[in-house]
Parts: structure tokens; C-alpha cells; sequence
């Protein structure tokens, strides 16, 4: 079977950007199913159906004027990508995959069915059902959303009763599930590529930093001793054989204090721990991606660089854009990228911007030094 010509993506955010600045120069063309005409990805070539990610006919529009359908978010009609994919048009990754991440409470009970270690949890069907899981994790919890959540949005942090019944209400009380707390020291992920015929590759471990939830900043390779390392790889490659479909996936955990490595929650497609693949990798994450769903030979993944620190822009006001980037690219090691959405709003993703050094503390000093002369 030849490889595909032109790439359908569901979704036409910084993913869907970045996505088609991959495909392009590889010879593809792009459409993008999307809500906006003047979204990220529709600014850099691909060409856009303005729809809604769960619009039946909308969906189908794409998948009729392309080779292969792929997606750049999980929330999205997981049922007309099945019914997309029975018809014979290779939807990666699979739906049923996406389908199972999208309910984060039947994703921990899929990991733990297949020995993945994963933080202790519990389904909370109602209040008192929360209150008995507050007592059984020793005081404090995370209540999480099943569905929808993104950027800790959905997520509670609870340590009484109080605090649960306003997380309870806040969440919407229902469709909720528990988890223990994990003593954590750092977050790591692994992105991992799986090729249409199931040849693997993974990225070097990164660890992660968040603000208020939402990823601030990506470290490349983490700082974590060899055994930690080897035990991230193990565990992202233990995961990935349990998805199916070709693409990119992210695979968030956590290095317990005690040195273990649990999964947190997976991504299934390209993901903000990968960013700083696009310079700082000999193969970013999204050429991987491309590669990967098309039937194309998976590049290499290795970092060309001792250290890359990727720092996220998140608006701190509620502004239309002003860029000024001089001071930005005055250094040759920084790289920015801006993803053109328009207003600014506070804790949007308005861009991204990636350093590469020797080490990785002269590349945070740089990287925050950056992020500071940017008025956003």
C-alpha cells in the first residue's frame, strides 16, 4: 500500500498547526475539520471545513477528501470515526483507542487490567461514595471529571469535607471518579511513535513543570537517575502496546518520592511535552506523527542537543496581541513560535518558545529570560 497524499485532521488548533508545518515540506497536502476559518492550522495551508468536532456530516465531509484521518484533540465524535473507519478509511489513532482516553475513569481500569502501575482510584457514583473515598485515601484526593477535561480543567484537589462539597458542585456532580494522592517528585512523560505496522520509537524521557494544572515548562532529557529513566521507557512502551492505531502518543506519569514510576493519563496524538522536538530532536514529534499514520518509515528520534528547555506563552491578560519578539530572537539557541489565536486571554497557549544549550540550567535562564521580554 503507498503512502498517503493527503491528511485529514480533526481539530485545527497549535496541534493542527504544527501538524501541517510537518506534513507540508513531506509532500502532503492537509484539511482540517475546525469551528473557525481562521484557525492555526488553516493560517499555515491546510485547508479548513468549518464544522463541530461532533457533527456527523461534518466529520465525513473530511474523511471523503482525504487519505487518512487523524486527530489533534480527544474530544471529539469518537462513534463517527468508528463508523469513518468501518467504511474503509484508515482513521489513526484507532477510534476505540481514542474512545477509552476519552473516559479517563475506563482508561485507569485498562491500565490496571494490564499491570500498568497507575495511582489507586475509585469510581464515585455519588457524594457519599466521595466522602468514603476521602476517608479511605487518608484526607485528601484529586476528584476528576470522566469526560472533557484538559488543562486542569475538570480536576479538584480535595483535603475535607468542605472542600469536597464545593469541588462536587463545581465538577457538576456526576460522571466523577477519586484518586489517591501521589507524593510525587517530578512529572515526566515519554512520547512514543507506532508506525501502520507496529514498529515503535520512543522520545527521550522529559520531565514537566505546571502552573495552576496547565503545563508551564518541559525539560529535555528529565533530570532523573538512569534507573528512573530505564523505568519511564519500560512503562511507555508497556503502555503503548496496549493502544491501537498508528500516530504519536503521550504517555504523563509520575516519579513517585520512592522511586517508582506510575502513569498518570495518556494523550493520543502530539502533545505539549513534545514541542521541543521541533529543534531540539533529529525527527520533531509531529514529522513522526505524519510518518507514522501515512505509512511512512519512522525517523530518528534522538536529541541533538544536550539540553532543550521548551517554555509555554500563556496569556496573562485579556488583550488583542501586540508581538514584539526582537528581544526574543536576539539569541541565536531560541526559538519561538507563535500560533496566531487571536484574542489573547489569560492561561491561553498563545505560542511556545524552546532553547537549546549545553545545559539545562543555562537553557531555563535563557527560556525564562525570553518568556519575560514578551509583553503577552
Amino acid at each position: 500500500m503507498g503512502h498517503a497524499r493527503t491528511i485529514g485532521i480533526v481539530g485545527g488548533g497549535q496541534l493542527g498547526r504544527m501538524l501541517t508545518l510537518a506534513a507540508k515540506p513531506l509532500g502532503f497536502d492537509v484539511v482540517v475539520l475546525d469551528s473557525s476559518s481562521q484557525c492555526p492550522a488553516g493560517q499555515v495551508g491546510a485547508d479548513v471545513i468549518v464544522g463541530g468536532l461532533y457533527d456527523h456530516d461534518a466529520l465525513q465531509q473530511l474523511a471523503d477528501r482525504v487519505d487518512v484521518v487523524t486527530v489533534e484533540i480527544e474530544h471529539l465524535d469518537a462513534d463517527a470515526l468508528e463508523a469513518i473507519a468501518r467504511s474503509g478509511k484508515p482513521v489513526h489513532p484507532a477510534p476505540s483507542t481514542i474512545k477509552l482516553i476519552q473516559d479517563k475513569y475506563n482508561q485507569k481500569l485498562h491500565l490496571q487490567k494490564h499491570g500498568v502501575a497507575v495511582a489507586a482510584f475509585v469510581d464515585v457514583p455519588d457524594k457519599k461514595a466521595a466522602a468514603q473515598a476521602l476517608k479511605t485515601f487518608g484526607g485528601s484526593m484529586v476528584l476528576k471529571a470522566k469526560h472533557g477535561a484538559y488543562d486542569g480543567r475538570g480536576n479538584a484537589l480535595v483535603k475535607s469535607a468542605q472542600e469536597l462539597d464545593e469541588a462536587w458542585d463545581a465538577l457538576g456532580g456526576k460522571d466523577l471518579y477519586a484518586e489517591a494522592m501521589v507524593d510525587f517528585t517530578k512529572e515526566l512523560s515519554v512520547i512514543i511513535a507506532r508506525d501502520r505496522k507496529g514498529k515503535t520509537r520512543t522520545f527521550d524521557v522529559v520531565e514537566m513543570h505546571h502552573e495552576r494544572s496547565i503545563c508551564l515548562e518541559v525539560i529535555a532529557p528529565a533530570q532523573i537517575a538512569k534507573s528512573a529513566r530505564a523505568a519511564a521507557l519500560k512503562l511507555a512502551n508497556q503502555v503503548g502496546g496496549l493502544l491501537e492505531g498508528a500516530g504519536v502518543f503521550a504517555i504523563e506519569m509520575f516519579l513517585a518520592c520512592d522511586g517508582s514510576v506510575l502513569v498518570n493519563e495518556i494523550a493520543p496524538r502530539v502533545h505539549n511535552s513534545g514541542h521541543h522536538s521541533i529543534e531540539a530532536c533529529k525527527t520533531s514529534q509531529f514529522e513522526q506523527h505524519i510518518r507514522a499514520i501515512s505509512g511512512l518509515p519512522l525517523g530518528d528520534s534522538s536529541l541533538l542537543s544536550p539540553a532543550a528547555v521548551m517554555i509555554n506563552i500563556l496569556g496573562t491578560q485579556n488583550a488583542e496581541p501586540t508581538l514584539d519578539v526582537s528581544d526574543v530572537l536576539a539569541d541565536s539557541n531560541v526559538y519561538l513560535h507563535w500560533y496566531g489565536k487571536s484574542p489573547i486571554k489569560v492561561d491561553r497557549k498563545m505560542g511556545h518558545i524552546t532553547v537549546l544549550s549545553d545545559t539545562v540550567e543555562s537553557a531555563r535562564t535563557q527560556a525564562n529570560k525570553s518568556r519575560r521580554s514578551l509583553n503577552i
